[in-house]
């Protein structure tokens, strides 16, 4: 099941990628850039709207194939890394030769 899931959701990830590129802004021609008004901006529209619905319903198989291979793949994890290592126990520092003795005088006192 995962790995449909995820050969699905490879192959919609690339067709969405694919669509989006296919796709021509609104803006693409060079007297829109200028400020001039373009007849492909409001003229025939092409394939646009067959487009637009392509991408929407693969943008929606992509979006519902994350979050189940998200549920999926959360679902099976009931183990720890740490299995098995033991917790050692706790123990006292080990004293070093200097704080054995009397604690150091300040900085700014002398003998």
């Amino acid at each position: 099941m995962v790995l449909i899931l995820t050969l699905l959701h490879v192959v919609v990830c690339i067709a969405l990628v694919m669509i989006v590129l296919l796709q021509k802004g609104k803006g693409a021609s060079m007297g829109a850039a200028f400020g001039g008004s373009s007849q492909t901006v409001f003229g025939s529209t092409g394939a646009t709207p067959f487009l637009s619905k392509v991408t929407v319903a693969a943008a929606v198989i992509f979006m519902l194939t994350s979050l189940s291979l998200a549920l999926l793949m959360g679902r099976g994890i009931s183990s720890s890394l740490m299995k098995g290592v033991e917790v050692p126990a706790a123990t006292q520092p080990a004293e070093s030769p200097a704080s054995a003795g009397s604690p150091a005088p300040p900085a700014g006192e002398s003998k």
